[in-house]
C-alpha cells in the first residue's frame, strides 16, 4: 500500500482491529487511523485492544450502516477489506467517500472473488471484481492500480476521476 508515516487512513469495518492496529504502526505517532465499524462490540473490542497495547492514533469511529461518518477532506486513504457487500446505499456511502477524501486519495478495496474458494464467506455474500469495478466507476473513482498476489481475493486501488 505504500503507507507513508503521517498519512490518515480510514479502516472501514476495522472489527478487532486486525488492520486498524498495524495500520497504525506503519502511519506511525504523527498518522492517525480511523476504525469505523458499525458493530458497538465490535468498536468495544478494539477500544480495549487500543487501551491495553497503549495505542495513541487509533480514533474508533462508530458509525451507521450507510455513513461512516467522517469530516470532508480528512482522510489520505479509505481502506476496504471484506466489508463492501454489507454497506448500505452504496453511491451514496461512495460520495461520501469523495468528500472525505483529501485530493490525490485513494480507496482501497481487498475482497473475496466470486468464486468458490476453500476460505472465505459463501459464495452469494460476494462481489464480483468486476461489479466493484464498475459500481466505483459509475460513481466518480477510476481503478488505479490492481495487485494479484492474493489467491482468493482482488485487490484494487481506486483514485477520483480528477485525480
Amino acid at each position: 500500500m505504500e503507507i507513508k508515516p503521517g498519512e490518515v487512513i480510514a479502516d472501514i469495518g476495522s472489527g478487532s482491529g486486525y488492520f486498524t492496529l498495524p495500520l497504525a504502526r506503519a502511519v506511525g505517532g504523527a498518522g492517525r487511523v480511523y476504525g469505523v465499524d458499525f458493530s458497538p462490540d465490535m468498536i468495544r473490542h478494539l477500544n480495549r485492544r487500543i487501551r491495553d497495547q497503549h495505542v495513541t492514533n487509533v480514533v474508533t469511529v462508530l458509525c451507521a450502516a450507510d455513513d461512516p461518518l467522517l469530516g470532508d477532506g480528512s482522510v489520505d486513504r479509505f481502506f476496504i477489506c471484506d466489508t463492501w457487500h454489507q454497506i448500505d446505499g452504496r453511491p451514496k456511502y461512495l460520495g461520501l467517500l469523495k468528500k472525505m477524501l483529501r485530493p490525490g486519495g485513494e480507496v482501497i478495496m481487498v475482497d473475496w472473488k466470486k468464486a468458490n474458494t476453500p476460505v472465505g464467506p459463501p459464495i452469494e455474500l460476494r462481489m464480483a471484481r468486476e461489479d466493484v469495478v464498475q459500481e466505483m466507476e459509475a460513481n466518480g473513482f477510476r481503478l488505479a492500480a490492481e495487485h494479484t498476489f492474493l489467491e482468493h481475493q482482488y485487490f484494487l486501488v481506486f483514485k477520483g476521476k480528477g485525480d
